[in-house]
C-alpha cells in the first residue's frame, strides 16, 4: 500500500462511521478466494478498513476489484504476500500497522485439500503441502500480528477450520491433521493473549470458527440440483467472521463456534 493510499484509506475508514467495525483496521490473508470476497465486503460495509492478502496476484485483484464493486466501492486495499516466509509476514504486519496506525483484527482464510481414497494410500507429499498451507502461514501470521493485536483494543485473531480436526476420516489423515495443529496453534495464541491481560481479562481475542465446507453462487449454479448439506455459504461465514468483534475478548477467546454440526 503507498502513503497516499493509507491516506485516502485512513480518510475513508474514518468517514464510515455508521457500521459496528467503523475505523477498525482489519487484515485478511487468503484473500483471493470466494469466502474473501465475501468477506472483504461484509468487513467493509461494517466500516472496516480492510487490507487483504494473497499469494497469487490476479485472484487478489479479482477478489479486491469484486468486493469493492458489491460493496458499492467500498474501500479496500490489496497486496501479494508470501505468508510462507515469516520475515515477508512481519513486513506485512508492521507495514500495516504503520500506515494505517492500528490493526485490530487478523481473518486466516488460507486454505486447501488433499486427500486419498484410503488411509494406506496416503501421500506424506500431501502432508508436506497442507502443512505449508494450513499451519505455516498461521505461525508465520500469529506470531507477526501478535503484538500489534495486543496494542489494539479489539484485536481479533479468527482461524477457519474444518469439522474434520475433531473427527478424521481414513482418506483425509493430512488435511484433518494439518487443521487440528492449526486449531493447537491459535488456541496457544488465545493463551497468550489470555495472560497479557492479566486479573482483567484479555483485551485480544484469538477464535476458531468451524465448517464443514463452504458453498458459494457459482457451485449453486454449477450444480442446481444439490443440497450441499452442512455447507456453509460464504456470505454467512463473512457475517459469522465479522461478529466476533460484537462480542467481548473474554467470551470469545480460546473458543470455537460451529457453524455445522459438531460430529
Amino acid at each position: 500500500m503507498t502513503r497516499v493510499a493509507a491516506k485516502e484509506a485512513k480518510a475513508m475508514a474514518e468517514g464510515n462511521n455508521n457500521g459496528p467495525l467503523s475505523g477498525m483496521v482489519i487484515a485478511v490473508a487468503g484473500a483471493g478466494g470466494p469466502a474473501g470476497k465475501a468477506t472483504l465486503r461484509h468487513l467493509a460495509e461494517s466500516g472496516a478498513q480492510v487490507v487483504a492478502a494473497d499469494a497469487n496476484p490476479e485472484r487478489l485483484a479479482e477478489a479486491v476489484d469484486a468486493a469493492r464493486y458489491a460493496g458499492g466501492g467500498a474501500y479496500i486495499t490489496g497486496e501479494s504476500v508470501d505468508l510462507l516466509d515469516p520475515a515477508a509476514a512481519r513486513d506485512w504486519a508492521d507495514r500495516t500497522e504503520k500506515q494505517c496506525g492500528r490493526v485490530d483484527g487478523l481473518v486466516h482464510l488460507v486454505g486447501g485439500w488433499r486427500g486419498s481414497a484410503t488411509f494406506p494410500e496416503t501421500s506424506l507429499e500431501d502432508w508436506t503441502v497442507l502443512n505449508d498451507l494450513l499451519v505455516r502461514t498461521v505461525q508465520h501470521t500469529s506470531l507477526a500480528f501478535h503484538d500489534a493485536l495486543l496494542r489494539s483494543s479489539a484485536g481479533r485473531y479468527v482461524l477457519i477450520s474444518q469439522s474434520g480436526a475433531t473427527k478424521p476420516t481414513a482418506g483425509n489423515a493430512a488435511y484433518a491433521a494439518a487443521k487440528a495443529a492449526a486449531e493447537a496453534w491459535t488456541l496457544a495464541l488465545a493463551d497468550s493473549f489470555r495472560k497479557a491481560g492479566g486479573d482483567s481479562g484479555p483485551t485480544a481475542a484469538a477464535s476458531i470458527i468451524v465448517i464443514k465446507a463452504l458453498v458459494h453462487e457459482e457451485m449453486r449454479a454449477q450444480k442446481p440440483n444439490a443440497k450441499f448439506a452442512g455447507f456453509t455459504d460464504v456470505n454467512d461465514l463473512a457475517q459469522a467472521i465479522g461478529g466476533v468483534w460484537s462480542r467481548p475478548a473474554e467470551e470469545v477467546n480460546g473458543t470455537r463456534l460451529w457453524l455445522t454440526p459438531q460430529p
